[in-house]
Formats: C-alpha cells, structure tokens, sequence
C-alpha cells in the first residue's frame, strides 16, 4: 500500500491485475486473525453467566442473584471484579500497541501475527487451567496481547494484498472472521453451560487455544506482503511476489510507486511525532474519531454482554445464552452483505444506512424496556411477546452495525494511511478502540445499573454524532488505488486546506 502522497497522471490510473485464487486463500488465511478477537467478545459474556464460573470465581455475584429478590434487574450484575476480568483484555491490548507498531514495521506483518497467535494462545491455556482470579487476570492480559499485535497487522496486510477494486470485500474478511468468532463462542457457551459438573467454563476459555492455533501456522506460510519487504530494502523478492498476488507480469508502475513511497517513508525518523503533521491532520482525525466511534455505537455491550443483558430483562440463562446465539448469526449474516456491497455502495452509504438503522434500534429497544421495566428494574412476568421485540430490535441494531461500523471502523483507516506512518497510525487507531473497548467495558454494568433503559438513549446520541461526522467529513474512498488516496483529501471540501499544504508530494513515483 504505497503512500498517500503519489499522485499518478489525471487521479485515474489503474493497475493491472485480478482477483487470483492465490491471493483470495492468503487473505482468507489472514482474516482468520479476527477470529482471536471475536472469540474472546463471544466467550466472555457467556461464562459469566454459568452459576459454576460465578461460585467458583465471583461469589458476590453469585449470592446477589440467587438471593437478593428486593434489588433491581438493573443493577443484578454490578461487579467491580468481574468487570475487571472482561475489560483487563483491552487495556492489555492497548499497552501492546505501541510495541506492535515496532514490530510490524521492522520485522514485517506476518510476525506480528506469529507473536499475537502466540500470545492468545498461553493466556487461553492460563485461562482454561486457572484455579484462583489472578489466573484469570493474568491469563486475560495475554490474551489482550496477543490481539494488540493481531489487530495492529491483521487490516494492514489486507489492504495491502488486495487488489484495489476488492480491497474492501477481502478487508471485511477481518470483520466476518470476528463475527464467526462470536458466533462460534455463543454456540460452545450454549453447550458448555449444559455439562454436568459445571466445568463446562474451562472447555469456554480453554478453547480460544483453537483460534490462536489457527493464527498461528497460518502467520508461518503466509507471504509476506510487497509493501513490507520494499520497506525492509527486499526490492526484488517484492517484485517476484507482487507478480504472483496480482497475476500479471506488468506490475512495474505499482513496484516504482511503491519504492517511491518507501524512499519517502525512510526520511521520516519520527512516525508519531509525523503524525502531528498539519498535512497528516485527516488520517489523525480519522484514526482517532472512527475506531471511537465504532465502541459508541454500543455493540459491545451488546456482544459482551449479550447473555447478562437477555438474563437482565428476564430470559433464563438458557434462553439468554440462545438469544446470543441468534445475535451472533445475524452479526455474521450481515457481515456477509457488507463484504457483497462495500465495494458496490460505497463505504458513506453503508456508514449512513446503519446509522439510521442503529438509531431506530436502540430507541426502540429503550422504549421496550424503559415501558415494562420502568426504572425501579422490576418487571414482574414478561410475556413471551415481548421478549421477541426486545430479539428482535436488537437483532436490527447487530445487523446495522455487522455491515457498517463493525467492519467500515477496520477498513477505512487501514486504506488510508501513506506508508511512512502507517504503522503508527494503525496503532492508533487500534488504541483509541482499545481504549474506548475498555472504558465501556469498564463501566456499562454500572452504566446499567444507574443509567438503566437510558443507557440505550446515551448510544443512540452518539449514534447521531457519529453520522454526522461521516456525513460532513469523510470522504468516499471506494474504487480508489490507494495510490491515489491524496486526490481524495485534495479535492475534499474542509480536509484539501490541509493537504494542499504539503508541498512536497510523490508524483509520477517521483520524490519531490
């Protein structure tokens, strides 16, 4: 993925090359590095709910429900420790971020991805073994690791072994891995709760062993990309396998375009200082405001918690468990027609569209549950009814965001990065949805417990914002070589007084 600033005759160049079945299975392969992620999003708020786990781990919580009969549906799973036990992963991944950065730049992105299988996997096996909370806590760190260095490399090596015009379909692989991971998760919780014993909750963390092996071989026979041996001075090796990814013997317009910007790159000493650059001032704004956006929308109190929150408005743990299950096949479904229409409707359209429909949603969804439960949290009976309209609007909002935000939030910044930044960009981007992962994480059980159904209005509102943003200020990026992303920036009504700035771009791969 050669840098923002080449800007290559009339804006409309194309390079040659096809959607080859050699490039198609590496991408598959790579994607498979969201399965870590989703994974552990859809094994979490499972096993928090299995009376065993609860007992063994979080007796407070555990005692509250089976015996506090006076305290609202609201507040049943406030639980600083347990809290603490889904969000201790994201602030592992944050921290990890800086270091992958490092690592993805120098040693190439298939080695960030060798170290973050790795990484999953010991904190998988601490998890399934573990015998007191500090295992748990410490096993969850290192799973957080391992997905800072997987979320940092898995995108970028996407977009850079994707032809232009499929870059967003094979992108969302990403997301449609995470999705089938959550879906994957839901399922093994359903059946893992039902075992005798109530040791099913080992075989649930335990099992996050088969996703991090997955990673793991398959970081050792992907290629690397173009991009990162140009950037590791590997001119011709780069070369031969760009010639193999896109099924041509022509590749020389994109090889000295990539060169170019490698040259142009090296000249930057600093990244992250770089970024503070006023003609970097749209990829920063980007990289901070989309993957914070994507945690606003509140998927993941959604995905989390999907368990928690269904038990919460009185399904039983079994049919809670079964809800999520139907989510997460939603999710993958959508994700589906996210990966058929990115590259046909647009990254806007699909941005707008599910914002309308996420903010229909969870009105909706607020409305249903502000009407029975009111805010002492005390619904009494609930007719069957009306624990399918709460499904089924919240299979609305997954849906919304499964073919919008949920993969857009990985695909957009991952494209529009120059090279000399790029690896701190996407750290970026990774830590700020980190960041926002861990503080609502962090909170939403509290959030619940006193916002109640208004917790629904507070998404909603930054639902609103968010739309908003796109509307006004992000581009259309679809169908547009990333060679060609500047012209994008420069022609846009706010970001081209920004860009326009930078008098020394990369022309006809040409430094100037």
């Amino acid at each position: 993925m050669p840098a923002v600033g080449i800007v290559i005759g009339n804006g409309n160049k194309e390079y040659p090359g096809n959607l080859t079945t050699y490039v198609t299975i590496t991408c598959i392969v790579a994607a498979m590095g969201g399965l870590i992620f989703g994974y552990d999003i859809g094994i979490s708020g499972g096993v928090t709910t299995m009376e065993s786990f609860q007992k063994k781990f979080f007796p407070s919580v555990y005692e509250k429900q089976k015996n506090d009969h006076e305290s609202s549906q609201y507040c049943r799973f406030d639980s600083v420790s347990l809290t603490l036990f889904t969000s201790s992963l994201y602030l592992a991944a944050l921290c990890s971020c800086v270091v992958a950065s490092y690592v993805t730049r120098k040693f190439g992105r298939k080695f960030s991805m060798l170290v973050g299988g790795v990484l999953f996997c010991a904190g998988a096996l601490l998890n399934g073994f573990a015998t007191a909370v500090w295992m748990l806590i410490v096993g969850r760190l290192l799973l957080g690791f391992g997905i800072g260095f997987t979320n940092q490399s898995v995108p970028l090596y996407l977009s850079e072994m994707a032809p232009y015009k499929y870059r967003g379909a094979l992108n969302i692989g990403f997301q449609l891995s995470i999705s089938i991971g959550i879906l994957v998760a839901n399922v093994l919780n359903f059946f893992f709760s039902k075992i005798r014993g109530g040791w099913g909750w080992r075989l649930s963390l335990g099992g996050a062993v088969v996703p991090a092996l997955i990673i793991t071989v398959g970081s050792l026979i992907l290629p690397d990309t173009p991009n990162s041996m140009i950037e590791r001075g590997q001119f011709e090796k780069a070369k031969t396998k760009l010639r193999k990814i896109r099924g041509v013997d022509n590749v020389d317009d994109e090889i000295n375009d990539l060169i170019a910007a490698s040259e142009a790159s090296k000249l930057v000493e600093h990244p992250w200082r770089n970024l503070l650059q006023r003609k970097y001032r749209p990829h920063l704004t980007v990289a901070i405001l989309i993957p914070s956006f994507q945690q606003l929308t509140g998927i993941n109190v959604i995905m989390f918690y999907a368990p928690v929150l269904f038990q919460t408005i009185g399904f039983g743990s079994d049919a809670a468990l079964m809800s999520a299950v139907v989510t997460g096949l939603v999710n993958v479904g959508a994700t589906v027609v996210s990966i058929y229409g990115v590259d046909k409707w647009g990254r806007r359209f699909l941005f707008l569209e599910g914002g309308v429909q996420m903010l229909i949603s969870q009105v909706a969804v607020a409305a249903a549950i502000g009407a029975k439960f009111g805010v002492d949290g005390n619904p009494g009976v609930l007719p069957k009814w009306y624990a399918i309209v709460v499904v089924l609007f919240i299979c609305i909002y997954v849906a919304a965001f499964a073919w919008s935000w949920g993969p857009l939030g990985w695909l957009v910044p991952s494209e529009i990065f120059p090279l000399e930044i790029r690896s701190a960009a996407q750290s970026l981007t990774v830590s700020m949805n980190m960041i926002f992962t861990f503080l609502i994480a962090q909170v939403f059980l509290m959030m619940l417990c006193h916002m109640k159904f208004g917790l629904f209005i507070f998404f909603a509102f930054f639902v609103v914002v968010m739309s908003i943003f796109i509307y006004m200020f992000l581009p259309e990026t679809r169908g547009v070589p990333i060679e060609e992303m500047n012209q994008v920036w420069r022609s846009h009504w706010y970001w081209s007084k920004f860009v326009d700035a930078d008098p020394g771009h990369v022309e006809m791969g040409k430094i100037h």
